[in-house]
């Protein structure tokens, strides 16, 4: 891949003026081979698969940003879900896997590991139900392990069992961390159309089509994005912001496939996919509300949000995958509140609520993604909401997801900080009505008629 002294000058300007950096270098690793029916000899064989193949991750991003000058913000692993890997295991608790991959990670050094998933949109196996039953102590009792459980998809419908399961498992889980405000449950996401290869946590894991092992990059840069359109006329048409935004993440993207080229190349690993998505942080000036506000909006969430959200999520997709042909993961733009300082700022004013989030997650990438409402919240409720999120995702044809936390001891008003890039959380607020019969009618929400089109 050549660059031009253009574009290398362009670059040198995003990272140290518009806080462009390479959000996450993600090694997914198979760890199917690791299977066994005693759960000591499993948790040895996950320790060393994992520790071997990761050791040289960390190094290898550290001598990558420091040849390129690019700021490589997070180090990852994704691995096989682990209600596959246990599911021939005796024990039924799986929470000491989860602390095994916990230390694994923290003996090669990287941010996060996800994989504590399983996949339950059509069903479940015995391992899937106790993976289930083991999230709570699971996030309770690690740092750095996040979990995913997919349970609704266009081919199969909405598994409305597990939903139901999953609004009691989020709560048992931002109980059993209430000392840190219900940071367990940030850590844990429902999905629908789950992609195999997405980088970013909290949803990632090495799918079953995957190799043995492969390197995925996710790519950021809201602040490049913003700082484009602010050089932009205020009568440009949107013909004219689409063009914009597209040209700036073809630079983005291309950044990404260097590194992953360079990550590949450097470990003997394949390079998988760069996930595209303008990925935000709690940073000033680094925020997709600010973008939308930038088209045009006084305040992200007014009328017109939806439709600005949707032109930003399809610039991007079509800018991105113009300068790689490997684009994969979840790729356009995320809206995740707590960790958008915009989002943040428009939920305190009043103008964005979680009705509004609601319509936006049927145009962006994933979904309803850290959120934080009162710890009174009901079991029913969140399941409800993970619902009505499940529906968008199966009838539109695309991943949706649900990452929220009813804090504890928390209400409408008040805030959760969680540091880092999970950033601070206002609690927003839910409906008062009941949900409790409909989510606890049973069975599965049948696949739509899109399913049955190739």
């Amino acid at each position: 891949m050549l660059f031009n002294t253009g574009e290398i000058l362009e670059t040198v300007k995003m990272i140290k003026q518009e806080n462009f950096d390479i959000r996450t270098i993600t090694l997914g690793i198979n760890l199917r081979d690791c299977a066994h029916p005693d759960i000591e000899v499993l948790k040895e064989n996950i320790y060393e698969k994992v520790t071997s193949t990761a050791e040289n991750l960390v190094d290898t991003a550290n001598k990558i940003e420091a040849k390129f000058g690019m700021p490589i913000v997070n180090k990852r692993i994704s691995v096989t879900p682990i209600s596959i890997v246990a599911n021939a295991c005796e024990e039924t608790d799986y929470s000491s896997i989860a602390q095994t991959l916990d230390k694994a990670a923290k003996e090669v050094g990287v941010d996060f590991i996800g994989g504590f998933s399983a996949l339950i949109h059509k069903g479940y196996t015995s391992g899937e139900r106790n993976l289930l039953q083991s999230i709570p102590k699971a996030l309770a009792t690690t740092d750095r392990v996040c979990s995913s459980v997919n349970v609704a998809s266009t081919k199969a419908g909405i598994n409305m069992d597990a939903v139901l399961e999953m609004g009691q498992i989020i709560k048992e889980t931002a109980e059993a961390t209430a000392e840190d405000d219900g940071l367990g449950a940030a850590k844990l996401v429902t999905f629908c159309n789950v992609p195999e290869d997405n980088p970013f946590m909290a949803g990632a894991f090495h799918g079953t089509g995957e190799p043995e092992a492969v390197l995925n990059i996710g790519v950021s840069g809201p602040g490049v994005v913003k700082r484009a359109l602010e050089e932009m006329p205020e009568s440009s048409s949107f013909n004219e912001l689409s063009d914009k935004i597209k040209r700036t993440a073809f630079k983005i993207t291309r950044m990404g496939e260097l590194v992953g080229d360079t990550a590949s190349d450097m470990m003997d690993i394949p390079f998988g996919i760069v996930d595209l998505s303008l990925a935000p942080t709690p940073a000033v000036g680094d925020s997709v509300a600010n973008i939308l506000e930038e088209m045009g909006l006084e305040s992200c969430g007014t009328h017109g949000t939806t439709a600005a959200l949707a032109l930003l999520n399809d610039a991007v997709k079509k800018g991105g995958s113009m300068a790689s042909s490997s684009v994969g993961g979840l790729s356009g733009a995320f809206i995740p509140v707590s960790e958008d300082q915009g989002m943040i700022e428009a939920t305190e004013v009043g103008s964005l609520s979680l009705e509004k989030l609601e319509a936006m997650t049927s145009v962006c990438s994933v979904g309803l993604d850290m959120i934080a409402v009162p710890g009174n919240t009901s079991a029913e409720t969140l399941s409800a909401i993970i619902s009505d999120e499940m529906a968008i995702g199966m009838i539109n044809k695309k991943t949706t997801a649900v990452r929220i936390i009813p804090a504890p001891g928390k209400k409408v008003g008040e805030e959760v900080e969680f540091g880092g890039l999970l950033g601070t959380a206002p609690i927003m607020e839910v409906s008062d009505f009941s949900s409790d019969q409909f989510v606890n009618r049973g069975g599965r929400i049948p696949a739509p008629i899109q399913a049955l089109t190739n």
